[in-house]
C-alpha cells in the first residue's frame, strides 16, 4: 500500500553524480511513487547535469519534481587556490524555489567550476550574497560547515555560521539538516542542531543522504566508489560510506528516525511545496544579428543570396542550360520565406560569418554535408558548395514548414585549425555568450565487467575471459550476452563469475565521465550561463546539459566538425602549389 504523503526526499543524488550516485533516473522516480511520495529531488554532487531528464521523468510519471544541487562552499575565497590551505570544502544543498532560483543556481553551479574549481567545483560566501534570491538552503550532511563546527567542539563558530545563513537565505528559506544513518557522529551533531534550532528559532529538516534505492544496492555503490577511486572493496567502504543507510528510505522508516522531531519531517512537505519552478519549453535564444547599412537581418539575407546568384552565374558555378535564372530566383525566395517565417534568419546568417571567416582565412572548410546540403540559399550565400537544383536536392529535409524542427547545418573545417575559427566566434560574439556541448561516456558491457572484476580483486587472466566472451557488435547489452551459451554456463557454474555479472549488469548503461561533443557549439544572445549551468572538461568550458537537452530547453547547436582529410587535402595542395 503507497504511505500518505508525509515526508518528502529533499537529499538525493541520481547517476549524475558520476560515479557516486546509482540511483537511476526512472527508477529513482518510480520509488518515490511506489512509497506514496508525491514529489522528490534531485542533488547531485556540485552538477546539474539531470536535471531536466529528471524533471521530465517525474512529469512522466506524476510525481513534483525538486531540482537542486549539493553545492562546494570553499573555506576561503572561491578564488583562493593554494596547496593544503584551500582543499577543504563544504557542502550546502540548494533548491529551485522559483524561476529566479533556477536562474540563481544555474549562476552558482557555473562559477563554481569556471571561476572556483580547485578539487571540486566550488562557490564562495561572495557568490551566495549574489545569488541566494528564490533557493532554500539546507545545511547539509556531516561535511556541511555547521556540522564540521560541531565536530570540531567549535558550537560558536557553528553558531555565527547558521546565523549567518538565516540572514542571507531569510525565514523558512534556511533549514539546519537533520540525518542518521547509524553514525556516531550524527547523532551527537543532530542533538547539538536541535538545541540550536531552538536557540536561534530555525527550522529543522530531515534528510536521508540517498545514494542508492535500496539497501541490498549498497555494495553496487561502493563497487561504484572503489572505480572512481581506483580501490578494490578488499581495502574497506569508501570513506563517508561505513553503514548500509544510504538508501531511499519510506515514510515510516524516516518517522522512526526522527519520530522526535516531527516537524523536521512535515517540514519536507512544506518546502516542497514551496518549490513551484517549471521549465518552460519551445522558446528560442539565438543572438541577435544588428542592422547593418539600414537592412534588417532578413534583407542582409536576402542581398548576400542575390549577390551570390549572379557572382556564380558569372563564374560559371551556376550554368542555365537545365535551369533558367527565374528558376533559381524562384526556389531561393521560397526558401527565404521559409527561412523567415521560421525565425531562422540570424541563424543562418552566423552560419555564413564564420564559414566566411574560415575560408577569407585559408582555414579549409568542406562542401557540405546532411540535409544543410539541400538549401539553395546556403549554396549561394556561400556556407555550401552543392547546387541544390542541379543535383535535386529537396530543401525540405533542411526546414520544412510542416514539421517544426532545428535546422542543422554540419560544416567540416580542416582538422588542424578548426579551433581558430570556435575562437573566432568566441571573440566575434563574446566568450560568455560561446559554450561547447557536453557529453558523457557510459558503461559498457565489456569495460563494466573490466571495472568490476578489479574492484573484486579478481585476477586478470579471470576478468579478460569473461569481458571476450561478450560480442564486439556496438551497443551489444550484458542480458543479451548472457543468452550465449559458453557466458550463460558460467554464470551459472560459478558464483564469483554470476557476482561479477550481476555487479556489472547493475552498473551497465551508467555514466562513467563527462567529455566535450565532437562538434556541438552553442551561441546565444545572453550569457550561455543564463539559460543552463555551465562546467570544465580539460581546457574546454561547456553545457552541463547534452545536444538533446539543450535544443530542448531552446539553444541552437552550430556544428564544427573537425575534418582530418580536409587537413590532408589542404596540405597536399600547398605542396602541389610549391612545386
Amino acid at each position: 500500500m503507497p504511505e500518505t504523503p508525509d515526508f518528502v526526499h529533499l537529499h538525493v543524488h541520481s547517476e549524475y553524480s558520476l560515479l557516486d550516485g546509482a540511483c537511476r533516473l526512472p527508477a529513482l522516480v518510480q520509488r518515490a511513487k511506489e512509497l506514496g511520495q508525491t514529489a522528490v529531488a534531485i542533488t547531485d554532487h556540485g552538477v546539474m547535469y539531470g536535471i531536466v531528464d529528471f524533471y521530465n521523468e517525474c512529469r512522466k510519471q506524476g510525481v513534483r519534481p525538486i531540482l537542486g544541487c549539493e553545492v562546494y562552499v570553499a573555506a576561503r575565497s572561491r578564488h583562493d587556490k593554494v596547496h593544503g590551505q584551500d582543499s577543504r570544502y563544504y557542502h550546502l544543498v540548494l533548491l529551485c524555489e522559483s524561476n529566479t532560483g533556477y536562474r540563481n543556481l544555474i549562476k552558482l553551479v557555473s562559477a563554481a567550476w569556471t571561476e572556483g574549481f580547485y578539487i571540486r567545483p566550488r562557490i564562495d560566501r561572495e557568490l551566495l550574497e549574489q545569488y541566494h534570491e528564490g533557493l532554500i538552503a539546507l545545511s547539509a550532511c556531516l561535511a556541511g560547515e555547521i556540522p564540521q563546527a560541531l565536530l570540531a567542539g567549535d558550537y560558536a563558530a557553528a553558531r555565527r555560521t547558521a546565523d549567518w545563513y538565516s540572514n542571507l537565505f531569510g525565514a523558512e528559506h534556511f533549514y539546519l539538516e537533520l540525518q542518521d544513518h547509524g553514525i556516531p557522529e550524527q547523532r551527537e551533531v543532530n542533538a547539538e542542531l536541535i538545541a540550536m534550532a531552538k536557540e536561534l528559532s530555525l527550522p529543522l529538516v530531515a534528510t536521508n543522504d540517498v545514494h542508492y534505492l535500496r539497501k541490498l544496492d549498497a555494495e553496487n555503490q561502493a563497487v561504484m566508489m572503489c572505480i572512481q577511486t581506483g580501490r578494490t572493496l578488499a581495502e574497506g567502504k569508501p570513506i563517508g560510506f561505513e553503514t548500509e543507510e544510504f538508501y531511499y528510505k519510506s515514510t515510516s522508516e524516516m518517522e522512526k528516525l526522527f519520530g522526535d522531531v516531527p516537524e523536521a519531517l512535515s517540514n519536507t512537505v512544506k518546502i516542497a511545496d514551496a518549490c513551484t519552478f517549471e521549465f518552460k519549453f519551445g522558446n528560442l535564444y539565438l543572438p541577435k544579428i544588428a542592422a547593418s547599412d539600414g537592412k534588417t537581418p532578413f534583407e542582409q539575407l536576402r542581398a548576400h543570396t542575390f549577390a551570390g546568384l549572379d557572382k556564380k552565374i558569372e563564374s560559371g558555378y551556376i550554368r542555365l542550360d537545365t535551369f533558367s535564372k527565374e528558376d533559381y530566383i524562384a526556389r531561393a525566395e521560397y526558401e527565404l520565406s521559409v527561412i523567415e517565417s521560421m525565425g531562422f534568419t540570424d541563424y543562418i546568417l552566423i552560419v555564413r560569418d564564420y564559414v566566411t571567416y574560415a575560408k577569407t582565412h585559408g582555414i579549409a572548410v568542406g562542401p557540405g554535408r546532411g540535409s544543410g546540403a539541400g538549401s539553395l540559399v546556403n549554396y549561394l550565400i556561400g556556407i555550401t558548395d552543392v547546387d541544390p537544383l542541379r543535383f535535386d536536392l529537396l530543401f525540405e529535409r533542411f526546414l520544412n514548414p510542416e514539421r517544426v524542427s532545428m535546422p542543422d547545418i554540419d560544416v567540416d573545417f580542416c582538422y588542424e585549425r578548426r579551433d581558430e575559427v570556435l575562437r573566432y566566434v568566441s571573440e566575434h560574439y563574446g566568450a560568455e555568450h560561446v559554450a561547447q556541448i557536453v557529453t558523457f561516456g557510459t558503461m559498457a558491457a565489456r569495460a563494466a565487467i573490466r571495472d568490476v572484476g578489479r574492484v573484486f580483486g579478481m585476477s586478470y587472466a579471470e576478468v579478460d575471459r569473461v569481458a571476450n566472451l561478450v560480442p564486439r557488435a556496438p551497443g551489444v547489452m550484458l542480458a543479451d550476452a548472457m543468452k550465449q551459451k559458453d557466458l550463460k554456463a558460467l554464470y551459472e557454474s560459478d558464483a564469483n563469475i554470476a557476482r561479477l555479472l550481476d555487479t556489472a549488469r547493475a552498473l551497465e548503461g551508467m555514466p562513467r565521465h563527462a567529455s566535450t561533443h565532437a562538434a556541438g557549439v552553442v551561441i546565444t544572445d545572453k550569457e550561455v550561463s543564463s539559460y543552463v549551468p555551465l562546467s570544465v572538461n580539460g581546457d574546454t568550458i561547456v553545457t552541463q546539459f547534452d545536444m538533446d537537452t539543450v535544443a530542448e530547453l531552446g539553444l541552437v547547436k552550430f556544428d564544427f566538425l573537425g575534418l582530418r582529410y580536409l587537413t590532408i587535402i589542404a596540405d597536399a595542395e600547398r605542396m602541389i602549389r610549391r612545386r
